[in-house]
């Protein structure tokens, strides 16, 4: 599947890997990778969570030149140099992978809640989508198609953060949808590629946004990966949020 990316070049999706229910149906949730990974590996670690409701969907971005690696192409949701709230915004590539990843869940049948999840710049991708949902539309103006029930970020940040409060503040239905959105942020505080004080600071520009829904999951000692303990904080954090049945049936 290919994209109009940024600067008008056309770039191509890679490999979207899907994980079945092993349950009814209940949610489906798509899964970001970080920058230079693919949709492969997530696919693999999410189909072990305890959670045989949710359909995992795995898309695996476009390769492009990446500023944060001198311009070296690697998988990536959109360009980034700094992997700060304070960095630029490639705001192209974030409304871009926004409406991939709306694309994705766009065709799930209506009973079924709708979720987006990622790790590093997945997350970071994640957050914007929450954004233009509650705003009700992307940046460049085009209507949001598609209803969250829940978004989560694993070591990430919040882009676009000294614009958000004035787009949810736009109007009262966007307040209301993000006051009503749950959003998970889990962080560790060892980490060295997105400090944690991305994490204090991401949370803070969503509370101040009107997001009232924001947990923040501290973990002590652990870097720019995950852990088991961090992804069944994320299976019970989902389970309980969504209402999911316990059962396989």
């Amino acid at each position: 599947m290919s994209s109009s990316g940024s600067r008008g070049v056309r770039r191509e999706y890679g490999r979207t890997y899907v994980v079945r229910p092993k349950g009814r149906h209940q949610a489906t949730i798509v899964w970001l990778h970080g920058l230079g990974d693919n949709g492969a590996s997530w696919s693999q670690l999410l189909d072990n969570l305890p959670l045989p409701n949710i359909k995992w969907i795995c898309p695996t971005a476009p390769t492009r030149p990446v500023a944060a690696f001198g311009g070296f192409p690697c998988t990536a949701w959109f360009d980034v140099e700094d992997t700060s709230v304070d960095g630029h915004d490639d705001i192209e590539g974030l409304d871009t992978s926004a409406a991939h990843v709306a694309n994705l869940l766009s065709s799930e049948p209506s009973d079924v809640r709708l979720g987006i999840g990622g790790f590093s710049m997945g997350a970071a991708a994640a957050l914007h989508s929450a954004a233009c949902y509650a705003h009700g539309r992307f940046t460049n103006g085009a209507a949001y198609p598609i209803t969250l029930s829940a978004v989560i970020g694993l070591s990430g940040w919040l882009p676009c953060s000294r614009t958000l409060r004035t787009k949810m503040e736009s109007s009262q239905i966007a307040l209301r949808r993000a006051a009503a959105l749950p959003i998970l942020l889990s962080h560790g505080r060892a980490d060295e590629v997105v400090t944690y004080r991305n994490a204090e600071r991401s949370a803070e520009f969503l509370r101040t946004s009107g997001f009232l829904y924001v947990n923040l999951k501290t973990y002590n000692g652990l870097g720019h990966y995950t852990i088991p303990e961090e992804m069944d904080d994320v299976a019970k954090w989902l389970s309980a949020g969504l209402g999911l049945d316990r059962s396989r049936g």
